[in-house]
């Protein structure tokens, strides 16, 4: 998998420092994934949830952070859509952004 932008996640690491392995491990484990169905994303990643218009949301450091991201199957694409600590993340729509 191709995740844009990989930029977006080590700015947010950099400001929050006791997430940036687990950040990083996420992404290490993400560009070596093949998912092109959302079920096989949830065999990997139980605990995501699938939103809307293929989004989901990944729990991050004992779902202290959240991950919202938009797969494109097809074509292997992730991009970032938020990331954020789960006070952040009650106070947006995940569903939108």
């Amino acid at each position: 998998m191709r995740i844009i932008a990989k930029g977006t996640l080590r700015k947010y690491w950099n400001n929050h420092n006791d997430c940036e392995e687990q950040l990083k491990s996420w992404y290490n484990e993400v560009v070596k994934s093949n998912w092109d169905t959302p079920n096989k994303l949830k065999k990997e990643y139980p605990s995501a949830s699938i939103l809307n218009e293929n989004r989901i949301v990944f729990n991050i450091k004992g779902n202290k952070y959240r991950l919202i991201v938009k797969i494109n199957y097809e074509y292997k694409i992730i991009w970032i859509r938020f990331i954020g600590t789960h006070a952040e993340y009650d106070k947006i729509n995940a569903n939108k952004i």
